[in-house]
């Protein structure tokens, strides 16, 4: 399957009752939202929502006219986090059509800045400022992610263990927070089936550590432990928010936790190396899978991989490898 040919299949069903609908995102690199319909005698569920635009609306239509049912006949739509290309469209479906959304409470601060006009952008910056990132470099390519227009409060917040019905069947919340603090997976054990959002993906690692509010927990540490977590859960079929459906989401889990040693260890060698912000050693990692230079990612998602190597460094502190002071302007990490 060709990079982004998952994106363009069409309905396609992963189990039976359950239809992936891949919706289109505006840009070019993950192509698609991956929304999961599920078939029931009460009518359709959703796993996810999209990024609300027309086309990917459009889509949506298209999807359900398939499955011979239109928008209105969806009755719940369970969100796994507040990211625009997941929950935008949730809040359209809703304001037209009446059903029930569903969305992790950790989510509730970060909806409620974006819905107020405040992004957080401020606190973020100050955050980069203190990774040592250069002031032009902010300033020219750090922008807000949500549109307040598109966003308002779910019908029920989810707390971990909730079971929501969607489609008729009552799915697991399982709380994985690291990507967002209130990151949901929903698991049907019954089908062997889980809906990891953006917390297990088949072909990239999600980002880690940006949010439209303040940083107070720890994102990359919240992500191991989720990955943890999901790995000690029963094997199930892989169902992502991005690429294609996967037999094992064990399989991939143990592949992410592995790769982010090999981060931690590619950090702690920078470090060793004269490294002392977060910006000098993001500067000298690999990034993506075809380990470009920093200096070749374009400037927002340079200032993504200083955050997130931020949030690496903060677990090599975590596991007593690394040395952190806060000088007057900036964080500096030294080898323990």
């Amino acid at each position: 399957m060709g990079r982004h040919e998952w994106a363009h299949t069409g309905v396609e069903e992963v189990a039976p009752g359950v239809h992936r609908i891949p919706l289109r995102m505006p840009g070019d690199v993950l192509a698609a939202t991956n929304v999961y319909a599920i078939v029931g005698a009460d009518g359709i569920g959703l796993v996810d929502g999209g990024w609300f635009a027309e086309p990917a609306w459009r889509d949506l239509e298209t999807g359900l006219a398939a499955l011979g049912a239109g928008t209105g006949d969806v009755r719940a739509v369970a969100v796994t986090h507040a990211h625009p290309d997941h929950y935008t469209l949730a809040v359209e479906l809703r304001r037209r059509t009446g059903c029930t959304t569903y969305l992790g409470a950790g989510e509730r601060e970060t909806v409620e800045a974006i819905g107020g006009g405040g992004h957080g952008l401020a606190d973020f910056a100050a955050s980069l400022d203190r990774c040592g990132v250069p002031a032009e470099l902010v300033e020219r390519h750090l922008s807000a992610q949500g549109d307040p227009a598109l966003y308002e409060a779910p019908s029920e917040w989810l707390s971990d263990g909730d079971a929501p019905p969607v489609g008729g069947v009552r799915l697991d919340a399982v709380a994985t927070p690291g990507h967002t603090r209130g990151h949901f997976c929903f698991a049907d054990d019954e089908a062997g089936l889980l809906f990891t959002g953006d917390h297990v993906l088949p072909h990239i690692t999600p980002s880690i550590g940006f949010e439209p509010v303040d940083d107070r927990h720890l994102p990359l540490a919240d992500y191991l432990a989720s990955l943890h977590r999901v790995r000690s859960r029963p094997d199930a079929a892989l169902l992502p928010a991005h690429g294609p459906p996967g037999p094992s989401v064990h399989a991939r889990v143990d592949e992410l936790l592995d790769h982010h040693e090999v981060r931690l260890a590619q950090c702690g060698d920078a470090l060793a190396e004269g490294a002392r912000t977060a910006y000098e050693v993001a500067a000298r990692l690999p990034w993506t899978r075809r380990l470009r230079a920093f200096s070749e990612l374009s400037g927002f998602d340079q200032l993504m991989a200083v955050h997130e190597t931020r949030a690496h460094l903060a677990v090599l502190d975590l596991r007593g490898r690394v040395t952190a002071r806060a000088d007057a302007d900036v964080d500096v990490y030294e080898p323990a």
